[in-house]
């Protein structure tokens, strides 16, 4: 048996919004995770709720060109945009993975007018590595 679909305007409906409400943040974190083929810009308040997400991949690149660091410039431009908007004035940087779009968005978050106050790297570093495959018998 199918559950009746509710009115819009019933009585348990009112109350929402099907919107997001903007909230105003003036400072907040930016978080650039980097691999070799994708770059993923987010960027949280300070509690670590997500205000925006951005990547390569949403911005209309595919396949290779998502690991470009002009992808990774785009996607930083691209949420760094939404924020401003949103009163975004002072932020810290976080840095993830190994890939070339990471010098790329830090400096179009650079030159978007955000105060950076500090640039963090996060990459883990293994200690001793994954365990390498057997020896090849030929």
């Amino acid at each position: 048996m199918t559950k009746p679909i509710r009115k819009v305007g019933s009585r348990k409906n009112r109350g929402k919004s099907i919107r997001k409400s903007t909230r105003r943040i003036n400072k907040g974190i930016i978080h650039i995770q980097s691999s070799f083929h994708n770059t993923i810009v987010t960027v949280t308040d300070v509690r670590g709720q997500v205000v925006f997400c951005s990547s390569g991949g949403t911005c209309g690149f595919r396949g290779r060109r998502r690991g470009t660091p002009f992808a990774a410039q785009t996607a930083a431009e691209n949420a760094i945009r939404a924020v401003v908007d949103q009163g975004m004035q002072r932020a810290e940087v976080l840095l993830k993975g190994p890939g070339v779009g990471r010098d790329a968005a830090v400096r179009a978050i650079r030159r978007s007018g955000i105060l950076i106050h500090f640039v963090r790297d996060l990459t883990s570093t293994p200690h001793n590595g994954c365990r390498p495959p057997k020896k090849r018998r030929v």
